[in-house]
């Protein structure tokens, strides 16, 4: 028996709209659907009519059980979909490491175009996209100090996830180190209050601080140097 295929299948980073009709069908035909958060994806299944022969859980604490079970899944014939809370698998989610057991196996690999929050916030930064960094989710100690000190000669762009809670203090720390930058701050991308602010890294922090709180999924863009 010829093995499954894996679809690495994008889906919405907030609006539901921006799914492709191409994931949906993949979604409603595989075998077998891994979800980061099941009853998250539920939404998106609701809102869409998908109704998943099977849903398992595919996250950071069971990710050595689980891969395990859906590479025996694939090598049996299944057809597995993967599929994170919001935007594309196997970027800063545990999905790389499904594909790489599954490349290693000679299992087919699919993946197919979404929503990425790193794209649409380089977009919109209106700074160079010819070639750029992306650091994922920044450390919140260790780590940190050394991360900023390699960015202050980068000529390219870079961009970086951060908590709505640390996005201030980061862009004072960044500023310490790498000098009054330019930033672009994507806030919410895609949802009812989507929001980009721009301008240099003092401005920025100064136009967050004054909220008092922030809040949203926060997706950043330092300009190169």
């Amino acid at each position: 028996m010829s093995s499954g295929v894996l679809y690495m299948v994008a889906t919405p980073i907030g609006n539901l709209s921006d799914m492709s009709a191409r994931a949906v069908e993949t979604l409603k035909s595989v075998d077998i659907v891994a979800a980061e958060d099941t009853r998250h994806s539920r939404i998106l299944f609701n809102h869409y009519g998908i109704h998943p022969q099977h849903v398992v859980s595919y996250h950071a604490h069971n990710i050595e059980s689980r891969t395990r079970e859906l590479i025996a899944e694939l090598q049996r014939g299944k057809n597995v979909a993967l599929v994170t809370d919001a935007g594309s698998p196997g970027i800063s989610d545990p999905g790389a490491v499904l594909v790489r057991d599954a490349v290693a196996e000679g299992v087919k690999v699919c993946p197919m175009p979404g929503a990425s929050a790193v794209t649409l916030a380089l977009m919109a930064s209106g700074f160079p996209t010819h070639k750029y960094v992306y650091e994922g989710f920044l450390p919140r100690k260790k780590g940190r100090k050394t991360m900023f000190e390699s960015w202050m000669n980068e000529e390219r762009t870079i961009v970086f996830f951060e908590s709505p809670h640390r996005i201030v203090r980061t862009l004072h720390e960044i500023q310490a180190i790498t000098g009054n930058r330019r930033v672009c701050v994507a806030r919410e991308m895609t949802k009812l209050h989507e929001e980009f602010i721009r301008g240099e890294i003092s401005e920025v922090a100064a136009e967050l601080e004054k909220r008092g709180e922030v809040k949203g999924e926060i997706t950043a863009v330092l300009a190169p140097f």
